[in-house]
């Protein structure tokens, strides 16, 4: 540990000199001067007529999540209750045994990519499910759910509230679909890292519908855009937010502070990725629960002080929804705001999930999909919802926010609405921003890495290397404004939906398949558990 801070410090000072040389303007100017085509293309709105246009990336995500709520059947309601039981370790036995052992279910493997696993330490698959869903959660939980909703709900109004839950639930198909793909495809190192997402499904998957080399590119593409978001949006958004929130509360005035706080942040970090999937599972699985039942439980104090104008919100809500009534772009505009923000805050058919999910230890891959479509729901249908209702009750008189008005601080217009009816609220909204952005970080260190060791190989070096590159970016994204480099991160994200949805569409009949398997585990499990209560009356 102390060989790895050691190297982690050498290679960050050189970078801070440059920081703090390079005026922020003149690195936006360059970058973008560089990169703006691509993030052009990435978010180009398709205009439908000359009041709204649409980005075309959002309708390959709302498209897909369509797609795979109707082809599955509507598994994101079907599969609800299952998700909460598989969760609960009801089906620990089958998972560790497989269904064949316990039941006599004759349920081979069909090819080698289907991992005969153990819940133990030396199995293959590192997480448990809880483990693994609060991986994933912590990387999409964070701040679009504090911020970004009061920016969508200044630009669309309470309307954008019912089309940001929609998206919501529609995207629990889409993390059904890849996650279970996650599982299916992983790969084992001889050490037992896994090492699976959506590089891998698609080199395999694809490979196996005779499309082998097209799947390559998508992987490879989805490859580069993973670790490019890992850097940007994953780590230096994350670090630059949260240091802002850190400095304005505590009202520091030194030029450096941005760096001290990163430079901290970095250190905790490295403390945590340097331990691989493992410690960062434990420690998400510690902190999500905590800081979003935090969150929550303010939230819930604030509208159970206002419970009486929850329904008056609802209906400003379902009225906005519909209506769009002074809302630039009008109904339509409502619409795409609410979407947006839904599907851009849970990630669902981005792919990124399926690589945290990936690591889980479970027989059945659709097990682990079934988890991971409660990720959407908790991270947009109750988390958002909850921010967009406080602001709603709190804003009624329109002392804060004039709707379709866009704002650009959303943290701070949420901070003012917590602090209305809970007093200095801003205080742990700040250790909140703080904690959503280390676990976000966190996470994203090892989608990132996932994608480094794809492109450049296995090894403890490659690990190495990436973990230092994403160690310096905490302090330079804590230090210096990055408006450019975010920009392109950010559609370093959303390029990764591209790659993804082509290839989880094409494979959407493995999915099925892994479905019908588990399913029929589960049922066989059930049948024998009653057999055996019947046989055991008889005897009574």
């Amino acid at each position: 540990m102390k060989k790895y801070l050691l190297s982690i410090c050498t290679l960050v000072f050189p970078i801070l000199t440059f920081a703090q040389e390079s005026t922020s303007e003149k690195i936006d100017r360059v970058f973008k001067d560089y990169t703006g085509w691509f993030v052009e293309g990435i978010f180009y709105e398709i205009p439908f007529s000359e009041e709204y246009r649409i980005p075309w990336v959002l309708i390959v995500l709302i498209g897909g999540a369509i797609f795979f709520t109707v082809y599955f059947k509507f598994i994101n309601i079907t599969g609800f209750r299952t998700a909460l039981k598989v969760v609960e370790g009801k089906y620990e036995d089958i998972e560790k045994h497989g269904a064949d052992t316990l039941y006599g279910d004759p349920t081979p493997n069909e090819d080698h990519n289907i991992i005969e696993t153990l819940r133990d330490d030396s199995a293959h698959g590192e997480v448990s499910h809880f483990q693994a869903l609060t991986a994933a959660l912590s990387a999409t939980v964070g701040l679009g759910n504090i911020a970004g909703v009061a920016v969508a709900l200044s630009i669309g109004g309470p309307g954008a509230t019912f089309w940001m839950i929609l998206a919501g639930l529609l995207g629990m198909a889409s993390k059904f679909a890849e996650c279970t793909l996650g599982v299916k495809y992983r790969d084992v190192g001889e050490d037992g890292t896994v090492y699976g997402g959506p590089m891998y499904y698609l080199t395999k998957g694809l490979k196996e519908k005779g499309v082998g080399g097209f799947g390559k590119v998508l992987a490879v593409l989805f490859a580069i855009f993973v670790i490019g978001g890992s850097f940007g949006g994953g780590n230096m958004f994350q670090a630059n937010q949260a240091a802002a929130q850190f400095i304005k509360l505590f009202e520091f005035e030194s030029s450096n502070a941005g760096m001290y706080f990163g430079m901290v942040m970095a250190v905790i970090v490295a403390i945590v990725i340097i331990g691989g999937i493992k410690r960062i599972a434990s420690v998400t699985e510690k902190i999500v629960p905590f800081m979003a039942g935090i969150y929550v439980l303010a939230a819930l104090i604030i509208l159970g002080a206002n419970w009486s104008l929850i329904d008056d919100a609802f209906g400003l809500i379902y009225e906005g929804a519909f209506s769009g009534l002074g809302i630039a772009g009008g109904l339509v505009g409502v619409m795409i705001q609410g979407i947006r923000r839904g599907a851009f805050s849970n990630e669902a058919g981005v792919g990124s999930a399926a690589i945290a999910h990936s690591a889980v230890r479970t027989k059945y891959p659709a097990s682990e999909g079934i988890v991971a479509l409660l990720e959407p729901f908790v991270d947009t249908v109750v988390i958002c919802t909850m921010t967009a209702l406080v602001i709603v009750i709190t804003n009624f008189d329109g002392n804060f926010m004039e709707y379709g008005v866009p704002i650009k601080e959303g943290v701070e217009l949420t901070a003012v609405a917590f602090d209305s009816v809970i007093p200095h609220f801003s205080i742990v909204l700040t250790v909140a921003v703080i904690l959503f952005a280390f676990s976000t970080m966190i996470s994203w260190s090892y989608y990132g890495m996932q994608g480094w060791v794809f492109l450049f190989g296995k090894g403890k070096v490659s690990d190495l290397v990436y973990k230092i590159l994403f160690l310096v970016f905490v302090v330079v994204g804590s230090s210096i404004s990055l408006g450019a480099v975010i920009d392109f991160s950010d559609a370093m994200i959303f390029a990764m939906v591209v790659p993804n949805i082509i290839g989880v569409v094409i494979l959407a009949p493995v999915i099925k398949r892994e479905l019908k398997k588990y399913y029929e585990a589960i049922n066989l499990k059930h049948d024998a558990l009653e057999e055996g209560a019947e046989d055991l009356n008889k005897h009574m």
